[in-house]
């Protein structure tokens, strides 16, 4: 049974990992990676990578990008949503401390958000609009 949109918006609310696709290489598959991503209250989707990681350098090319996430307990239940790029900017510490504080418990937030700031290289925030949605909780069959 498909969610209704507010049953979408409390799930992606809850910090599950995405899985990112987005077109890949001629003669390969998408690239389909686990990610972090967070929901801006008008509905906008965004992820933080590497200026010079695979995912940024794919995502600019196709201008485009999904994510499917999902739960396996209490019910099996996903969203999936796929949309353009609307920006690409530099991504901030306090960006980074907002996505970290959302997946990881408050007291491992700031060694977490230190050690990434310093060792991960520059990060770019990738905004999208959402185009289309696929959802459903196989729960009630």
């Amino acid at each position: 049974m498909a969610l209704t949109r507010e049953e979408r918006e409390q799930f992606l609310a809850e910090p599950h990992i995405a899985a990112l696709a987005v077109d890949a290489e001629e003669g390969r598959a998408p690239l389909s990676v686990p990610i972090w991503y967070q929901v801006e209250p008008d509905g906008t989707v965004w992820i933080m990578t590497g200026l010079d990681s695979r995912k940024h350098q794919l995502i600019s090319k196709a201008g485009r990008f999904s994510l499917m996430v999902d739960r396996l307990e209490p019910t099996i239940r996903y969203v999936s949503v796929e949309g353009p790029v609307l920006d690409t900017t530099p991504a901030t510490i306090e960006k980074l401390r907002d996505l970290s504080a959302r997946y990881l418990p408050a007291e491992k937030v700031d060694g977490y958000v230190d050690s990434a700031w310093k060792n991960h290289g520059e990060q770019v925030i990738i905004r999208m609009r959402p185009e289309r949605w696929v959802s459903s909780d196989l729960g009630n069959v």
